[in-house]
């Protein structure tokens, strides 16, 4: 039986997989890697806390057709069969649409639903409290806030978010905030009735706000290195901060890797970078015998020669695999 929102906001810890989304060289979405991958992730995952997170940021939702993102909703929920909570990215830059997509996602059968906020034009305040009142009462499932000033050029403060968090089926809000004082306004605005705050950034975020109660963090590196992230995560539960801290930083080669390829790129960006992460994580996916596949123009994957260097760096990586 589905778990109530309420019941669910129990589950809000742990390491969200912000699962990629594979696509066929000919740009098509590889549904029977998706299916593959997420297999695999059943099988690492077992016992642990972890809930997946499908088109979010790293899923490529926002290159993607309504049909499409459908069928990976539909496809990830098959998988997972309820062994972990799945949260789909529903969100879209007006309110009738992500409606729309938050019933097909409850109709499939998934635990909650991922609200990028809206984009394009930022909304006035009393605007964004509309938006998800009007979600939040056309479902029946949870939603997850997605906090994210990247994309959005918008950032919930932690009294608007206060007030969302009192909405019903609002259980949580994924902060992508890079600012730790800002992380721990929002923490202080919403404990103790209020929505979860989850670490939006990755593990190397994480480190500076788990010792400051957050509960779990969401993390694209998890699609190929799960347990990885897990041992962060677990290092943090048990107030073990160096030997956290140790941990992240054995996957530095990874992200300074990663850091390479971006800066080697040329961008239109006024807000940040391309997000060179994105192919960087498939093709990791790939040398671990996972179907990262391709990204979905406009978006540039990495070269035959950046991915021989990154095979080299894996293979050294002492990680948990």
């Amino acid at each position: 039986m589905k778990m109530i929102p309420e019941e669910l906001k129990k589950k809000m810890k742990g390491v969200v997989i912000v699962n990629t989304t594979p696509f066929n060289k000919d740009g098509s979405v590889d549904i029977g890697g998706l299916r593959a991958n997420l297999q695999w992730l059943l099988t690492q995952c077992k016992g642990k806390d972890f809930i997946m997170n499908p088109l979010g940021s790293t899923g490529e939702f926002y290159v993607m057709s309504d049909d499409e993102c459908k069928a990976v909703m539909k496809a990830t929920v098959e998988e997972i069969k309820g062994k972990f909570p799945v949260f789909v990215g529903a969100g879209r830059a007006g309110t009738q649409e992500t409606i729309k997509m938050c019933q097909y996602a409850e109709s499939v059968g998934a635990d909650g639903v991922q609200i990028i906020l809206p984009y394009y034009y930022p909304p006035t305040d009393e605007g964004m409290f509309q938006h998800f009142r009007q979600i939040a009462e056309s479902t029946r499932i949870a939603v997850l806030v997605y906090n994210n000033p990247g994309p959005t050029a918008t950032w919930i403060k932690p009294p608007l978010m206060a007030r969302i968090a009192q909405i019903p089926r609002v259980i949580a809000s994924k902060e992508n905030t890079g600012n730790l004082i800002s992380y721990i306004q929002m923490k202080k605005a919403l404990d103790p009735t209020g929505a979860v705050v989850l670490c939006g950034l990755g593990e190397n975020m994480f480190g500076f706000e788990a010792p400051y109660g957050c509960p779990g963090l969401v993390s694209s590196n998890a699609n190929a290195f799960p347990l990885w992230s897990y041992a962060v995560y677990q290092e943090a539960m048990a107030k073990n901060y160096t030997a956290m801290d140790e941990m992240i930083a054995r996957l530095n080669p990874f992200n300074e890797f990663i850091g390479r390829v971006s800066a080697r790129r040329p961008h239109s960006g006024l807000t940040g970078g391309a997000p060179l992460f994105i192919s960087v994580v498939k093709a990791a996916m790939d040398l671990v015998g996972l179907r990262g596949g391709e990204v979905r123009m406009p978006l540039i994957g990495i070269t035959p020669e950046e991915k021989n260097e990154l095979a080299l760096i894996i293979n050294k990586l002492n990680i948990p695999r």
